[in-house]
Parts: C-alpha cells; sequence; structure tokens
C-alpha cells in the first residue's frame, strides 16, 4: 500500500466499512427523506438509498471538535431513532466501541449528536453511524467516516481553512459533483477542516439557471428553503440540509473533522445585534428574533460539541490539538455593536464584547501549544463597508485606534507584554484570498508584536475584492489574488482554500494559498519564536 494516495486508501476503506453491513455508497442522500434526487446532484456516485421500513440517515455523517481523546459525530435521520455509532482504528470495525444515543425526535429536526471520550491521540479512526427503531431495536443501513484525533507528541499537523459556502447565488451545480472547491479539498486529505464562517446564506436566495459572462449557464440545484430568505426555523434548518446535498461536500465532511464558526449570512447580511431590517423580502425584521432561530440550527446541523453549546448558544472557544496548535475561535457577531462610521473614541467591546475578551486573554495565556491560530470570522485590517457605515473592524482612518479597533488593540498589546509568541490570525469574509503582515514599525499604534493574517475563501460563493487596508496596525499585503470583477463565479475560478503545515520535528508553519484548481498560489513557511 506504500503506493497509495491518502485519499485512495481513506475512499476504499471507508467503503469497506459501509459494504460490510450492505450499505450504500459512503453519505448517499435518500432522494425520499430530502426531496432532491442523488442523481440530480452527483451522477459519479453510487445511487441514493432506498428508504424501507427502517429508519435511514438522510444527509450523511459528520465529526466535529476533535482533540487528543474527544470529538463529537452528528447524523440526521428521517424519523424518530436512536443514532449507533461504532467506532475502531480498524476499518472493518471489528473489537469496534459501540455508543448509543438518545432518541432523536422532531424538536432537533431529527439531527442527533453523539459525544466521544477516551479516544486514542494521533490516531485514524473509523466511526459508523447506525439508525436504530426504537421500538424493534432493529438497525437500519450504516454510513461511515473517519477522523484522525489530535496527538500528544510532536506529530506533524495539517489543516484547510475556508468560508462562504453556496452564496450569491452560486449553490450546489450538478456539473461539479455538488461544490467545485470539495474536491480539491478531499485531495489535500487533511487531519480537520476549519470553516470560518458563512457556513449557509441564509439572506440569498437561489434561481435554478443563472447566465456566465461567456454565454454558458450556471445550474442549481434549489429547493424550498433556498427560493426565499430564511425567516422561520424550518427555513434556516434547510439552509444547512441543503448544502449537505451536494454528494462531494458530504463526501469531504464524512472524511474530515471540522472546527465552525459563523458569521453574518447564518443570520442576514452584516446583522448586529438589535438591528430592525428594512429588507421588503422579510416580514420578521427583528433580527433578533432571527438570530435566535439561525443559532438554533447552526447547533443543530453541525457537530459542534456540546459542552460549548451553553444556555446563551456560546461559539466561541479553545480546540487544543495537541502540543503544536490551538485554535482559539471566535464570535464577532454574537456582541457586535451597531454599524456606525467607526470613529467612537471609547471602547464599549463592540466585536467581541467584553466577557470574550478576558476569555481569550486568559485562554491564550494558559496556552501551552507552539502556535496560537485565532480564528477570526471579520480580517482586523481590510475596510468593509455596510452602506454609509462600516461593518468590519476597520474604520478606514489613520491615526490611533477607533471604534472597534480600540477592542482589537487591547488584545494585540496584551499578547506584547505577556511575550506570549507565535500567533497567527486566520479569516475568510472577504470573499478572495491574501496574506497581511502587521508591523509597528508601520503602524500609528505600535504597542504590539508583528504577527501575519491570512485570508482564504470563498469556498463556493462569488468572488470580490480587494479591500483597502487600514493603517492602523501596520499591514502591508504580501499576496493578494481576487477575480477580475464582482460577483465571479465559481465556475470562473477565483475560490480559495488555505492550507496550514506544521512540521513535527521543526514546529515551522507552513501556510500555502489554494485555487479551485489545486494549484498553491502562494505560500511561506514561518518559524517559531524560541524561549
Amino acid at each position: 500500500m506504500a503506493d497509495l494516495t491518502r485519499r485512495s486508501l481513506l475512499t476504499g476503506t471507508l467503503a469497506l466499512g459501509s459494504a460490510a453491513l450492505g450499505s450504500t455508497a459512503l453519505g448517499a442522500t435518500p432522494a425520499a427523506a430530502t426531496g432532491s434526487p442523488s442523481a440530480a446532484t452527483a451522477p459519479r456516485r453510487a445511487p441514493a438509498l432506498v428508504r424501507s421500513g427502517l429508519p435511514t440517515i438522510t444527509h450523511g455523517v459528520q465529526s466535529g471538535d476533535v482533540t487528543a481523546t474527544t470529538g463529537t459525530v452528528w447524523a440526521r435521520v428521517d424519523r424518530p431513532a436512536r443514532l449507533v455509532v461504532e467506532v475502531s482504528r480498524d476499518s472493518s470495525f471489528r473489537h469496534a466501541r459501540r455508543l448509543r444515543s438518545g432518541l432523536v425526535t422532531p424538536e432537533t429536526d431529527f439531527t442527533g449528536r453523539i459525544g466521544l471520550r477516551g479516544l486514542r491521540p494521533g490516531t485514524d479512526l473509523y466511526y459508523r453511524v447506525l439508525p436504530q427503531d426504537p421500538e424493534s431495536s432493529a438497525t437500519g443501513a450504516p454510513v461511515t467516516g473517519r477522523l484522525r484525533t489530535a496527538p500528544r507528541t510532536r506529530d506533524d499537523v495539517r489543516f484547510v481553512w475556508s468560508g462562504d459556502i453556496a452564496g450569491q447565488g452560486w449553490g450546489i451545480n450538478p456539473e461539479f459533483g455538488g461544490f467545485r472547491m470539495a474536491d480539491v479539498m478531499l485531495d489535500l486529505a487533511p487531519d480537520f477542516f476549519l470553516c470560518s464562517g458563512d457556513t449557509v446564506y441564509a439572506d440569498g436566495p437561489l434561481t435554478e439557471t443563472v447566465q456566465l459572462p461567456d454565454g454558458t449557464t450556471w445550474r442549481n440545484l434549489v429547493t424550498p428553503e433556498k427560493a426565499k430568505v430564511a425567516e422561520t426555523l424550518d427555513e434556516f434548518r434547510g439552509q444547512y440540509a441543503y448544502n449537505l446535498t451536494a454528494d462531494n461536500w458530504r463526501e469531504f465532511l464524512a472524511r474530515t473533522p471540522q472546527i465552525n464558526q459563523w458569521d453574518d449570512h447564518e443570520v442576514v447580511n452584516n446583522w448586529y445585534p438589535g438591528e430592525i431590517l428594512e429588507d421588503d423580502r422579510y416580514t420578521e425584521k427583528n433580527v433578533d428574533v432571527l438570530a435566535a432561530r439561525a443559532r438554533q440550527a447552526f447547533f443543530e446541523y453541525l457537530p459542534i460539541s456540546p459542552t460549548y453549546a451553553d444556555g446563551a448558544g456560546r461559539v466561541y472557544r479553545r480546540i487544543k490539538y495537541g502540543p503544536l496548535l490551538d485554535v482559539f475561535v471566535l464570535d464577532m457577531r454574537t456582541h457586535k455593536d451597531p454599524n456606525t462610521d467607526g470613529t467612537e473614541t471609547v471602547p464599549d467591546g463592540g466585536v467581541l464584547g467584553h466577557e470574550q475578551t478576558e476569555w481569550l486573554k486568559r485562554e491564550l495565556k494558559r496556552s501551552r501549544a507552539v502556535w496560537k491560530v485565532i480564528a477570526a470570522d471579520l480580517p482586523l485590517g481590510l475596510i468593509v463597508a455596510d452602506g454609509d457605515a462600516l461593518e468590519g473592524i476597520a474604520n478606514g482612518r489613520p491615526g490611533a485606534p477607533a471604534g472597534r479597533e480600540l477592542d482589537i488593540a487591547p488584545v494585540l498589546s496584551f499578547l506584547k507584554h505577556n511575550r506570549i509568541h507565535n500567533v497567527v490570525w486566520l479569516t475568510a469574509d472577504v470573499h478572495y484570498t491574501a496574506a497581511h503582515h502587521y508591523s509597528p514599525e508601520r503602524a500609528a499604534f505600535t504597542d504590539f508584536d508583528p504577527f501575519w493574517e491570512f485570508v482564504s475563501g470563498p469556498l463556493n460563493a462569488g468572488g470580490f475584492g480587494p479591500n483597502q487596508l487600514d493603517p492602523t496596525f501596520g499591514p502591508e499585503a504580501v499576496f493578494v489574488e481576487a477575480p477580475p470583477r464582482a460577483n465571479t463565479s465559481p465556475a470562473e475560478g477565483h475560490q480559495y482554500v488555505g492550507e496550514v503545515s506544521i512540521d513535527g520535528a521543526t514546529a515551522e508553519f507552513t501556510v500555502r494559498l489554494v485555487g479551485v484548481d489545486g494549484s498553491v498560489r502562494w505560500e511561506t513557511t514561518l518559524q517559531p519564536h524560541r524561549r
């Protein structure tokens, strides 16, 4: 097997895991359960499961928030059932460990999660989910996935990040088996995927066809929930269910643990708490009402560890991924203040909130990982407008920090004063890819150490940019690749994913910005600071 690629090896073993119990293909979607025939989304994959008298898994399987010994497995069924999860180091599931969920009901739209504990660190594990009838205890056909736990030793680590899925009118296209970038990400075979927000576009209705500049036609799969903006809980749920009807995306998620955060399009473009919409597409104008429904769907449909979904539905968290890496997942939306011109001179916690800011400082100081990745759903230095106001952090003005910049500056100073090194910021949001280096030598605000911010995306949405940089924190655009015009379709390229590799022996941190054709557009290797 030495000449097999990692992806080809996994393809064979995962298929074997399902076939052992008479299943069809990994993650096949039953037409009866989704209303979207599988043949319409991915003719290159196996036929859909046929609904029987037993429960059926409808939208594949996923795993997320995987650490050295823990993780979460997710699935959705077509009727009340329990989820039986078997986990094994062996793809044939000999000596498998078996867990069972409580009853999955319509209260969660038939979605369920099972927490995994006591996993072996640094190990490729196979899992399969069997839907169990609550009365007979008979199980329906299994669907199989794979995950790799974080290491306890200084092993190599490799992950990808991107964001912005099914936005600006570009949805699931059968010509690409779903999402064009999914095949590139499958070939990269990362240890995990960091989704930097805009996991769905709840405010972005789709049409069946879109005419492209070259005269060809882009064709979208459209479901009832994607034909209008999401307002009800079921419509928000339908945004996530829609993405999971893309066969190559479902396949990628079955093979790759996720770390998810949210941004604005999970609710509505550029939203902030307390906002009242002036948008004729909405009958529900209160954004707080929409956000509560969106948050529930977010936690129902993504494999986020339940311990993080506290009473307030907390999104921010720290994922420990071995001695080389900690990932600090931010929520720059829940605590956001109204969009203004950004000239306020008194800090008000208007992007992270006071509680999250203190949490971030505390956890950064506690971290003993060599590298600290801060996963931000908004870039720090790019100017992002919301009409005449500002949506992002940067206010576009030289000089001392003002507006939301006042909430970032203390974090940067805290890192310097506490000698916390090897901090890298990763983000998406702006729909192009870039590498930004921040330095006090170029900055109006100088109380911080130099650092890098890398931008990736979109994963499957319109291409835009580039945006202007704000000089407050001294950024330099070392690399930028953006489309030639606004809302460039995925068919034309300009979709991006970022890849990070951390060398176990040297702790070198290599960043590659990858295009939709799989080519590396730019890369750099950062050396770890030695104490």
